[in-house]
Protein backbone atom coordinates (compact mmCIF):
# COMPACT_ATOMS: atom_id res chain seq x y z
CA UNK A 1 0.00 0.00 0.00
CA UNK A 2 1.05 3.35 -0.43
CA UNK A 3 1.89 5.97 2.13
CA UNK A 4 0.25 9.24 2.83
CA UNK A 5 1.38 11.70 0.28
CA UNK A 6 2.44 15.61 0.54
CA UNK A 7 -1.03 16.01 -1.74
CA UNK A 8 -3.04 13.77 1.30
CA UNK A 9 -1.55 16.40 3.98
CA UNK A 10 -2.23 19.41 1.94
CA UNK A 11 -5.77 18.00 1.60
CA UNK A 12 -5.78 17.65 5.48
CA UNK A 13 -4.71 21.76 6.09
CA UNK A 14 -6.96 22.70 3.71
CA UNK A 15 -9.95 21.10 5.17
CA UNK A 16 -8.97 22.21 8.87
CA UNK A 17 -8.66 26.44 6.47
CA UNK A 18 -12.40 24.96 5.65
CA UNK A 19 -13.36 24.39 9.18
CA UNK A 20 -11.63 27.48 10.52
CA UNK A 21 -11.67 29.97 7.40
CA UNK A 22 -9.52 32.30 7.37
CA UNK A 23 -9.71 33.56 10.71
CA UNK A 24 -6.41 35.24 12.72
CA UNK A 25 -6.22 37.57 15.45
CA UNK A 26 -6.27 40.31 13.33
CA UNK A 27 -9.28 39.30 11.34
CA UNK A 28 -11.81 41.51 10.31
CA UNK A 29 -15.19 40.43 12.06
CA UNK A 30 -19.02 41.18 10.49
CA UNK A 31 -19.43 44.04 12.65
CA UNK A 32 -15.95 45.59 11.90
CA UNK A 33 -17.42 45.64 8.59
CA UNK A 34 -20.60 46.94 9.27
CA UNK A 35 -19.09 49.78 11.06
CA UNK A 36 -16.76 50.91 8.45
CA UNK A 37 -19.39 50.92 5.70
CA UNK A 38 -21.53 53.28 7.81
CA UNK A 39 -18.42 55.44 7.37
CA UNK A 40 -17.04 54.74 4.14
CA UNK A 41 -19.84 53.09 1.90
CA UNK A 42 -20.38 56.10 -1.34
CA UNK A 43 -24.15 55.01 -1.63
CA UNK A 44 -24.75 55.22 1.88
CA UNK A 45 -22.93 58.37 1.88
CA UNK A 46 -25.21 59.50 -0.62
CA UNK A 47 -28.47 58.61 1.61
CA UNK A 48 -27.32 60.58 4.16
CA UNK A 49 -26.86 63.68 2.25
CA UNK A 50 -30.38 63.51 0.63
CA UNK A 51 -31.69 62.87 4.05
CA UNK A 52 -30.10 66.28 4.99
CA UNK A 53 -31.50 67.92 1.70
CA UNK A 54 -34.65 66.59 2.35
CA UNK A 55 -34.36 68.01 6.65
CA UNK A 56 -34.86 71.41 4.73
CA UNK A 57 -37.97 70.83 2.66
CA UNK A 58 -39.95 71.38 6.09
CA UNK A 59 -38.57 74.74 6.29
CA UNK A 60 -38.75 75.91 2.70
CA UNK A 61 -42.63 74.69 2.47
CA UNK A 62 -43.22 76.91 6.28
CA UNK A 63 -42.05 79.72 4.24
CA UNK A 64 -44.82 80.51 2.45
CA UNK A 65 -46.83 81.06 5.44
CA UNK A 66 -44.65 83.14 7.45
CA UNK A 67 -43.78 86.88 7.33
CA UNK A 68 -41.72 87.96 4.54
CA UNK A 69 -39.85 91.15 5.60
CA UNK A 70 -37.94 93.03 2.84
CA UNK A 71 -36.44 96.48 2.86
CA UNK A 72 -35.21 99.12 0.18
CA UNK A 73 -32.95 101.94 -0.30
CA UNK A 74 -32.46 103.98 -3.33
CA UNK A 75 -30.04 107.54 -4.28
CA UNK A 76 -31.06 108.84 -7.31
CA UNK A 77 -29.49 112.06 -9.21
CA UNK A 78 -31.76 113.63 -10.88
CA UNK A 79 -31.64 116.51 -13.51
CA UNK A 80 -35.10 118.10 -14.46
CA UNK A 81 -35.89 120.40 -17.34
CA UNK A 82 -38.47 122.80 -15.62
CA UNK A 83 -40.60 125.99 -17.55
CA UNK A 84 -42.06 128.26 -15.07
CA UNK A 85 -43.92 131.34 -16.44
CA UNK A 86 -42.92 134.62 -14.32
CA UNK A 87 -44.28 137.76 -15.40
CA UNK A 88 -46.02 136.19 -18.64
CA UNK A 89 -42.89 134.46 -19.94
CA UNK A 90 -41.83 131.03 -19.94
CA UNK A 91 -38.44 130.22 -17.75
CA UNK A 92 -36.91 127.28 -18.42
CA UNK A 93 -34.15 125.87 -15.87
CA UNK A 94 -32.30 122.49 -15.02
CA UNK A 95 -32.36 122.03 -11.02
CA UNK A 96 -29.88 118.92 -10.29
CA UNK A 97 -31.01 117.28 -7.11
CA UNK A 98 -30.32 113.79 -4.96
CA UNK A 99 -33.36 111.90 -4.27
CA UNK A 100 -33.03 109.46 -1.05
CA UNK A 101 -35.41 106.63 -0.54
CA UNK A 102 -35.53 104.07 2.35
CA UNK A 103 -38.40 101.36 3.29
CA UNK A 104 -38.89 98.16 5.45
CA UNK A 105 -42.26 96.21 4.54
CA UNK A 106 -43.22 93.57 6.13
CA UNK A 107 -46.12 91.05 4.57
CA UNK A 108 -47.54 88.92 6.30
CA UNK A 109 -49.93 86.25 4.20
CA UNK A 110 -53.66 86.05 5.69
CA UNK A 111 -55.51 83.62 3.62
CA UNK A 112 -52.57 81.45 1.34
CA UNK A 113 -54.31 78.03 0.03
CA UNK A 114 -51.43 77.65 -1.95
CA UNK A 115 -48.71 78.78 0.96
CA UNK A 116 -50.41 76.12 3.08
CA UNK A 117 -50.15 73.38 0.48
CA UNK A 118 -47.02 74.19 -0.21
CA UNK A 119 -46.05 73.97 3.86
CA UNK A 120 -48.14 70.48 3.76
CA UNK A 121 -46.21 69.24 0.88
CA UNK A 122 -42.99 70.14 2.37
CA UNK A 123 -43.47 67.96 5.56
CA UNK A 124 -44.46 65.45 3.12
CA UNK A 125 -41.32 65.29 1.50
CA UNK A 126 -39.27 65.18 4.25
CA UNK A 127 -40.43 62.42 6.18
CA UNK A 128 -39.92 60.66 2.72
CA UNK A 129 -36.34 61.81 2.70
CA UNK A 130 -36.31 60.42 6.13
CA UNK A 131 -38.31 56.96 4.84
CA UNK A 132 -35.63 56.61 2.49
CA UNK A 133 -32.44 57.30 4.49
CA UNK A 134 -34.05 54.28 6.66
CA UNK A 135 -34.24 51.83 3.65
CA UNK A 136 -30.62 53.01 2.58
CA UNK A 137 -29.48 52.43 6.36
CA UNK A 138 -31.52 48.41 6.08
CA UNK A 139 -29.29 48.38 2.43
CA UNK A 140 -26.26 49.08 3.58
CA UNK A 141 -26.54 46.34 6.93
CA UNK A 142 -27.88 43.21 4.26
CA UNK A 143 -25.28 44.76 1.24
CA UNK A 144 -22.63 44.50 3.74
CA UNK A 145 -23.52 41.33 5.36
CA UNK A 146 -23.73 39.77 1.71
CA UNK A 147 -20.93 41.03 0.80
CA UNK A 148 -18.79 39.43 3.76
CA UNK A 149 -20.95 36.33 3.91
CA UNK A 150 -20.11 35.86 -0.51
CA UNK A 151 -16.25 36.15 0.69
CA UNK A 152 -16.61 33.58 3.06
CA UNK A 153 -18.61 31.13 0.84
CA UNK A 154 -15.73 31.77 -2.04
CA UNK A 155 -12.97 31.14 0.38
CA UNK A 156 -14.73 28.00 1.07
CA UNK A 157 -15.32 27.13 -2.67
CA UNK A 158 -11.81 27.81 -3.46
CA UNK A 159 -10.85 25.29 -0.91
CA UNK A 160 -12.95 22.64 -2.42
CA UNK A 161 -11.86 23.01 -5.75
CA UNK A 162 -8.33 22.93 -4.70
CA UNK A 163 -9.19 19.78 -2.81
CA UNK A 164 -10.92 18.19 -5.97
CA UNK A 165 -7.44 19.19 -7.60
CA UNK A 166 -5.36 17.33 -5.18
CA UNK A 167 -7.47 14.22 -5.78
CA UNK A 168 -6.94 14.15 -9.46
CA UNK A 169 -3.24 14.40 -8.52
CA UNK A 170 -3.27 11.84 -6.45
CA UNK A 171 -5.30 9.46 -8.06
CA UNK A 172 -3.24 10.84 -11.23
CA UNK A 173 0.02 9.11 -9.38
CA UNK A 174 -1.96 5.95 -8.68
CA UNK A 175 -3.09 5.55 -12.12
CA UNK A 176 0.76 6.44 -13.40
CA UNK A 177 2.01 3.10 -10.97
CA UNK A 178 -0.67 0.86 -12.11
CA UNK A 179 0.08 1.98 -15.39
CA UNK A 180 3.64 1.31 -14.96
CA UNK A 181 3.54 -2.19 -12.93
CA UNK A 182 1.16 -2.89 -16.39
CA UNK A 183 -2.05 -2.93 -14.17
CA UNK A 184 -3.35 -0.06 -15.76
CA UNK A 185 -4.32 1.30 -19.23
CA UNK A 186 -3.88 4.61 -21.24
CA UNK A 187 -6.68 5.30 -21.60
CA UNK A 188 -7.16 5.55 -17.40
CA UNK A 189 -4.20 7.67 -17.87
CA UNK A 190 -6.08 10.48 -20.43
CA UNK A 191 -9.25 10.36 -18.66
CA UNK A 192 -7.52 11.43 -14.88
CA UNK A 193 -5.05 14.13 -16.92
CA UNK A 194 -8.56 15.62 -18.62
CA UNK A 195 -10.50 16.24 -15.37
CA UNK A 196 -7.04 17.50 -13.79
CA UNK A 197 -6.69 20.30 -16.26
CA UNK A 198 -10.35 21.11 -16.06
CA UNK A 199 -9.87 21.23 -12.21
CA UNK A 200 -7.16 23.49 -12.46
CA UNK A 201 -9.45 25.90 -14.75
CA UNK A 202 -12.30 25.71 -12.04
CA UNK A 203 -9.04 26.89 -9.05
CA UNK A 204 -8.32 29.90 -11.69
CA UNK A 205 -11.97 30.23 -11.67
CA UNK A 206 -12.66 30.30 -7.64
CA UNK A 207 -9.75 32.63 -6.99
CA UNK A 208 -11.65 34.77 -9.53
CA UNK A 209 -14.58 34.66 -7.72
CA UNK A 210 -12.89 35.14 -4.52
CA UNK A 211 -11.19 38.06 -5.70
CA UNK A 212 -14.36 39.94 -6.69
CA UNK A 213 -16.12 39.16 -3.68
CA UNK A 214 -13.06 40.51 -1.77
CA UNK A 215 -13.11 43.78 -3.72
CA UNK A 216 -17.19 44.35 -3.42
CA UNK A 217 -16.62 43.80 0.74
CA UNK A 218 -13.94 46.56 0.72
CA UNK A 219 -15.93 48.74 -1.60
CA UNK A 220 -18.39 48.72 0.93
CA UNK A 221 -15.97 49.26 3.64
CA UNK A 222 -13.25 51.41 2.34
CA UNK A 223 -10.51 49.17 3.63
CA UNK A 224 -8.48 46.16 2.89
CA UNK A 225 -10.33 42.37 3.78
CA UNK A 226 -7.19 40.46 3.79
CA UNK A 227 -8.80 38.12 6.66
CA UNK A 228 -12.60 37.57 8.00
CA UNK A 229 -13.20 36.04 10.69
CA UNK A 230 -15.38 32.63 9.89
CA UNK A 231 -18.28 31.21 11.51
CA UNK A 232 -18.08 30.21 15.31
CA UNK A 233 -18.02 26.81 16.05
CA UNK A 234 -21.14 26.51 18.94
CA UNK A 235 -23.87 28.14 15.29
CA UNK A 236 -26.96 27.91 16.29
CA UNK A 237 -29.82 29.12 14.64
CA UNK A 238 -32.57 30.93 16.92
CA UNK A 239 -36.20 30.95 16.33
CA UNK A 240 -37.53 34.14 14.79
CA UNK A 241 -40.57 35.82 16.37
CA UNK A 242 -43.05 36.10 15.28
CA UNK A 243 -43.20 32.79 13.71
CA UNK A 244 -45.99 33.40 11.29
CA UNK A 245 -45.78 34.83 7.69
CA UNK A 246 -48.85 36.67 8.32
CA UNK A 247 -48.06 38.34 11.28
CA UNK A 248 -44.55 39.55 9.36
CA UNK A 249 -47.35 40.45 6.45
CA UNK A 250 -48.52 43.00 8.86
CA UNK A 251 -45.40 44.73 10.55
CA UNK A 252 -44.11 44.75 6.98
CA UNK A 253 -46.85 46.95 5.45
CA UNK A 254 -46.78 49.11 8.42
CA UNK A 255 -43.23 49.83 8.90
CA UNK A 256 -41.46 48.79 5.91
CA UNK A 257 -39.64 51.65 4.73
CA UNK A 258 -39.56 51.90 1.18
CA UNK A 259 -43.41 51.21 1.34
CA UNK A 260 -43.46 54.65 3.87
CA UNK A 261 -41.29 56.42 0.99
CA UNK A 262 -43.94 55.28 -1.18
CA UNK A 263 -46.88 56.53 0.53
CA UNK A 264 -44.94 60.03 1.16
CA UNK A 265 -44.64 60.25 -2.55
CA UNK A 266 -48.14 59.83 -2.93
CA UNK A 267 -49.09 62.79 -0.71
CA UNK A 268 -46.58 65.08 -2.17
CA UNK A 269 -48.47 64.82 -5.53
CA UNK A 270 -51.86 65.28 -3.84
CA UNK A 271 -50.12 68.55 -2.00
CA UNK A 272 -49.25 69.58 -5.33
CA UNK A 273 -52.33 69.15 -7.01
CA UNK A 274 -53.81 71.21 -3.65
CA UNK A 275 -51.03 73.93 -4.73
CA UNK A 276 -51.33 73.57 -8.38
CA UNK A 277 -55.72 74.53 -7.92
CA UNK A 278 -55.35 77.01 -5.53
CA UNK A 279 -54.07 79.02 -8.50
CA UNK A 280 -58.17 79.78 -8.48
CA UNK A 281 -58.09 80.89 -5.00
CA UNK A 282 -57.51 84.72 -4.00
CA UNK A 283 -55.07 85.82 -1.51
CA UNK A 284 -55.54 87.98 1.27
CA UNK A 285 -52.26 90.02 3.14
CA UNK A 286 -51.25 92.08 5.61
CA UNK A 287 -48.83 94.70 4.80
CA UNK A 288 -47.05 97.00 7.19
CA UNK A 289 -44.50 99.93 5.39
CA UNK A 290 -42.24 101.90 7.18
CA UNK A 291 -40.49 104.42 4.75
CA UNK A 292 -38.66 107.60 4.62
CA UNK A 293 -37.92 109.68 1.48
CA UNK A 294 -36.07 112.89 1.00
CA UNK A 295 -36.66 115.05 -2.29
CA UNK A 296 -38.46 111.97 -4.01
CA UNK A 297 -39.35 114.21 -6.46
CA UNK A 298 -39.32 117.98 -7.70
CA UNK A 299 -42.70 118.77 -5.98
CA UNK A 300 -41.33 117.72 -2.31
CA UNK A 301 -37.42 119.01 -3.69
CA UNK A 302 -35.39 119.54 0.13
CA UNK A 303 -38.69 117.54 1.61
CA UNK A 304 -38.05 115.18 3.56
CA UNK A 305 -41.28 112.27 4.54
CA UNK A 306 -41.65 109.60 7.03
CA UNK A 307 -44.40 106.89 6.13
CA UNK A 308 -46.09 104.32 8.23
CA UNK A 309 -48.77 102.13 7.15
CA UNK A 310 -50.91 99.31 7.46
CA UNK A 311 -53.33 97.62 5.36
CA UNK A 312 -54.37 94.60 3.58
CA UNK A 313 -54.31 93.66 0.08
CA UNK A 314 -56.16 91.31 -1.79
CA UNK A 315 -55.62 89.36 -5.11
CA UNK A 316 -57.76 87.87 -7.30
CA UNK A 317 -56.85 85.84 -9.88
CA UNK A 318 -59.44 85.66 -12.88
CA UNK A 319 -57.67 84.17 -15.40
CA UNK A 320 -54.46 82.41 -16.54
CA UNK A 321 -55.55 81.02 -20.23
CA UNK A 322 -56.09 77.76 -18.53
CA UNK A 323 -52.84 76.91 -17.20
CA UNK A 324 -53.51 76.71 -13.82
CA UNK A 325 -56.97 73.91 -15.05
CA UNK A 326 -54.19 71.89 -17.40
CA UNK A 327 -51.91 71.58 -15.00
CA UNK A 328 -53.93 70.18 -12.03
CA UNK A 329 -54.76 67.56 -14.33
CA UNK A 330 -51.53 66.91 -15.01
CA UNK A 331 -50.50 66.66 -11.54
CA UNK A 332 -53.67 65.04 -10.72
CA UNK A 333 -52.44 62.34 -13.37
CA UNK A 334 -48.89 62.00 -11.54
CA UNK A 335 -51.03 61.19 -8.59
CA UNK A 336 -52.58 57.40 -9.97
CA UNK A 337 -49.06 57.01 -11.25
CA UNK A 338 -47.36 56.95 -7.96
CA UNK A 339 -50.34 55.23 -6.55
CA UNK A 340 -49.64 52.34 -9.16
CA UNK A 341 -46.04 52.59 -7.87
CA UNK A 342 -47.34 51.97 -4.38
CA UNK A 343 -48.90 48.78 -5.48
CA UNK A 344 -46.36 47.84 -7.22
CA UNK A 345 -43.73 48.00 -4.14
CA UNK A 346 -45.66 46.79 -1.84
CA UNK A 347 -46.35 43.33 -4.31
CA UNK A 348 -42.47 43.27 -4.78
CA UNK A 349 -42.06 43.70 -1.10
CA UNK A 350 -44.10 41.53 -0.44
CA UNK A 351 -42.79 38.79 -2.63
CA UNK A 352 -38.78 39.53 -0.83
CA UNK A 353 -40.88 38.65 2.50
CA UNK A 354 -42.08 35.87 1.59
CA UNK A 355 -38.94 34.42 0.15
CA UNK A 356 -36.61 35.66 3.14
CA UNK A 357 -39.17 34.08 5.44
CA UNK A 358 -39.37 30.45 3.91
CA UNK A 359 -35.11 31.18 3.88
CA UNK A 360 -35.30 31.24 7.49
CA UNK A 361 -37.49 28.67 8.25
CA UNK A 362 -36.20 25.92 6.32
CA UNK A 363 -33.11 26.58 7.52
CA UNK A 364 -33.43 24.76 10.48
CA UNK A 365 -34.17 21.45 8.86
CA UNK A 366 -31.39 21.91 5.71
CA UNK A 367 -28.58 23.01 8.62
CA UNK A 368 -29.27 19.84 11.04
CA UNK A 369 -29.71 17.62 8.07
CA UNK A 370 -25.71 19.11 6.51
CA UNK A 371 -24.81 18.92 10.47
CA UNK A 372 -25.45 14.94 10.11
CA UNK A 373 -23.35 14.94 6.62
CA UNK A 374 -20.51 16.53 8.30
CA UNK A 375 -20.65 14.53 11.29
CA UNK A 376 -21.14 11.47 8.84
CA UNK A 377 -17.82 12.56 6.86
CA UNK A 378 -15.82 12.33 9.66
CA UNK A 379 -16.57 9.74 10.47
CA UNK A 380 -15.69 7.86 7.23
CA UNK A 381 -12.52 9.76 6.84
CA UNK A 382 -11.75 8.04 10.25
CA UNK A 383 -12.93 4.83 9.12
CA UNK A 384 -10.73 5.02 5.42
CA UNK A 385 -7.86 5.78 7.75
CA UNK A 386 -7.92 2.93 10.05
CA UNK A 387 -8.81 0.46 6.66
CA UNK A 388 -5.65 1.69 4.96
CA UNK A 389 -3.49 1.15 7.92
CA UNK A 390 -5.36 -2.35 7.62
CA UNK A 391 -4.24 -2.40 4.27
CA UNK A 392 -7.88 -2.51 2.86
CA UNK A 393 -8.29 1.04 1.52
CA UNK A 394 -5.66 2.87 -0.46
CA UNK A 395 -4.63 6.72 0.00
CA UNK A 396 -7.00 7.31 -2.92
CA UNK A 397 -10.09 6.40 -0.79
CA UNK A 398 -9.26 8.60 2.37
CA UNK A 399 -8.89 11.78 -0.46
CA UNK A 400 -11.96 11.14 -2.01
CA UNK A 401 -13.54 11.05 1.73
CA UNK A 402 -11.91 14.30 2.33
CA UNK A 403 -13.33 15.39 -1.02
CA UNK A 404 -16.74 14.60 0.64
CA UNK A 405 -16.26 16.28 3.49
CA UNK A 406 -14.75 19.23 2.58
CA UNK A 407 -18.21 19.42 -0.21
CA UNK A 408 -20.24 19.09 3.19
CA UNK A 409 -18.55 21.14 5.52
CA UNK A 410 -18.98 23.91 2.17
CA UNK A 411 -22.44 23.47 2.14
CA UNK A 412 -23.06 23.47 5.63
CA UNK A 413 -21.65 26.71 5.63
CA UNK A 414 -23.35 28.40 3.05
CA UNK A 415 -26.49 27.11 4.11
CA UNK A 416 -25.78 28.65 7.70
CA UNK A 417 -25.17 31.83 5.41
CA UNK A 418 -28.26 31.75 3.90
CA UNK A 419 -30.03 31.62 7.30
CA UNK A 420 -28.14 34.58 9.03
CA UNK A 421 -28.68 36.46 5.32
CA UNK A 422 -32.24 35.38 5.20
CA UNK A 423 -33.04 36.80 8.97
CA UNK A 424 -31.50 40.36 7.78
CA UNK A 425 -33.57 40.43 4.63
CA UNK A 426 -36.78 39.71 6.87
CA UNK A 427 -36.30 42.25 9.31
CA UNK A 428 -34.92 44.68 6.32
CA UNK A 429 -38.30 44.18 4.56
CA UNK A 430 -40.10 44.38 7.96
CA UNK A 431 -39.16 47.78 8.72
CA UNK A 432 -37.71 46.21 11.91
CA UNK A 433 -33.97 45.95 11.27
CA UNK A 434 -31.49 47.92 13.43
CA UNK A 435 -27.87 48.19 14.90
CA UNK A 436 -28.69 45.73 17.40
CA UNK A 437 -29.98 43.17 14.81
CA UNK A 438 -27.14 42.93 12.87
CA UNK A 439 -24.79 42.95 16.35
CA UNK A 440 -26.23 39.54 16.73
CA UNK A 441 -25.54 38.33 13.37
CA UNK A 442 -21.74 39.47 14.15
CA UNK A 443 -22.15 37.47 17.16
CA UNK A 444 -21.94 34.40 15.14
CA UNK A 445 -18.48 35.33 14.13
CA UNK A 446 -15.55 35.22 15.79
Amino acid sequence: MFKKTTGALRLCALGAAMALGAGTASAINLQQAYDAALKNDPTFKMGIYENEAGKESRIIGRAALLPNISASYSSTRNRVDQTQVIGGKDVLSHPQYISRGAAIQLRQPLFNMEGYARYRQGVAQSKEAEAKFEMSADEVAVRVAQAYFETLFSNDQLTLVMAERDAFVEHMKVNKRLFEKGEGTKTDMLEIQARLDLSEAKVLEAQDALTAARNTLEGLMGMTADSLAPLAPNFRIERITPATFEEWRAIALENNPELKAARLAVEVYQQEVKKIRAGHMPRLDLIATYSNNDSETISTFNQSTLNRSVGIQLNVPLYAGGQVSASSRQAAAAVERYKAELDVRTNRMLVELRKAHGVVVSSTARVNALVKAVESGNLLMKATEQSIKGGVRINLDLLNAQQQMVTSQRDLAQARYGYLLGVLRLKAAAGTLTGADVSEIAAYFR
